[in-house]
C-alpha cells in the first residue's frame, strides 16, 4: 500500500525558514554591493552611471553626471559592518535609488525635508546631501544602526545638513523628526512581521503631497503580502524616466513612486 504525504505548502515553508532566519533573503553575497564577509571582491557593477572600489576598508562609490551642477564625479565614502546585521551593508536597491537621484533635475531636493527610511548605511541620504547642501536630510533606521550612519556622516563631511535619527516601524515618530517633503526607501521589504509595521510608518510619515520613492528587489512571493497591506492606503506607479531602468529590471529590482490614498 502506498502511504500518502502531505505536501507543505510552499509559503508555509518559507513563513517556517524565516521565523529561523528573518534575514536570510537579505544575506546572499550575490545581492549585496559588499559581500558580508569579503568585502574586497563582491561588487555589482551593472550600472553604466556609477562605479565603486573598496580601500582601507571602506567602500567608495563614484557616481557621475552629465547635469550641470553636480560635482564630477559625486563621492561618497561608506563604513560598512555586517555586525549589526543586513542594514549595515551596501546593497543594490540603495545603488540604484543613489544613481536615480543624481540624474534628477538639478533643484529637486533644494529647501526640501528628505527622510531615509531603513537607512542601513545611510547611502541615499548621503547622496542626496551631497547633492544639495540646501536640503535637510534625516537619516533613520534602528538604534544598532546609529552609529555607522554617524560614521559615514562624519566621514563625507555632511553634518551641517544630514544628521541620524532612530526611527522604529510602527512606533510613534519622534518629534525631532521633521514631516518629509520627500521620503526615500530601498530594500525595506525583507522581513514579513515588519510589513504592517512599514506601512504604518508610510503612512503616518506621509501625506497626499509627499514624493515616496521606493526601491524594491523582488525576492519570494510573500512579498505579495506587503503590497496587498499597503494598497491600502497607497497607491503606485513604477518610475519611468530612470535611464537605468532596463539594466536593473534584468536583476528583479523595481522603482516605485508611492502616493498617499485620500482618506
Amino acid at each position: 500500500m502506498q502511504l500518502q504525504t502531505h505536501a507543505v505548502p510552499e509559503m508555509a515553508v518559507e513563513e517556517e525558514l524565516d521565523a529561523k532566519d528573518p534575514l536570510r533573503h537579505l544575506m546572499g553575497v550575490e545581492d549585496s554591493l559588499v559581500a558580508v564577509r569579503d568585502s574586497s571582491s563582491q561588487l555589482l557593477a551593472f550600472l553604466p552611471a556609477q562605479s565603486h572600489s573598496v580601500e582601507d576598508g571602506l567602500l567608495r562609490l563614484s557616481f557621475s553626471s552629465d547635469r550641470g551642477g553636480v560635482p564630477r564625479p559625486l563621492n561618497i565614502s561608506l563604513a560598512v559592518d555586517a555586525s549589526p546585521g543586513c542594514g549595515g551593508i551596501a546593497w543594490p536597491a540603495g545603488q540604484i535609488l543613489a544613481t536615480y537621484l543624481v540624474q534628477r533635475d538639478l533643484g529637486y531636493l533644494r529647501d526640501k525635508n528628505v527622510l531615509e527610511l531603513g537607512a542601513g548605511t545611510g547611502l541615499v541620504g548621503l547622496v542626496a546631501g551631497e547633492l544639495e547642501a540646501d536640503c535637510r536630510v534625516v537619516i533613520t533606521d534602528q538604534a544598532p544602526l546609529l552609529p555607522i550612519m554617524q560614521k559615514n556622516v562624519a566621514l563625507n563631511k555632511l553634518g551641517s545638513n544630514v544628521v541620524v535619527a532612530e526611527l522604529d516601524w510602527g512606533s510613534p515618530i519622534p518629534a525631532a523628526i521633521p514631516k518629509p517633503d520627500i521620503i526615500l526607501a530601498a530594500d525595506c521589504v525583507y522581513f514579513e512581521p515588519a510589513f504592517p509595521l512599514l506601512v504604518q510608518t508610510l503612512a503616518d510619515l506621509a501625506d497626499t503631497s509627499t514624493e515616496i520613492l521606493f526601491c524594491y528587489k523582488k525576492r519570494r512571493k510573500a512579498d505579495k503580502r506587503f503590497f496587498s497591506m499597503l494598497k491600502k492606503k497607497f497607491s503606485w506607479k513604477e518610475v519611468m524616466d530612470d535611464p537605468n531602468r532596463e539594466i536593473y529590471m534584468k536583476e528583479a529590482i523595481t522603482l516605485m513612486r508611492l502616493f498617499k490614498r485620500q482618506k
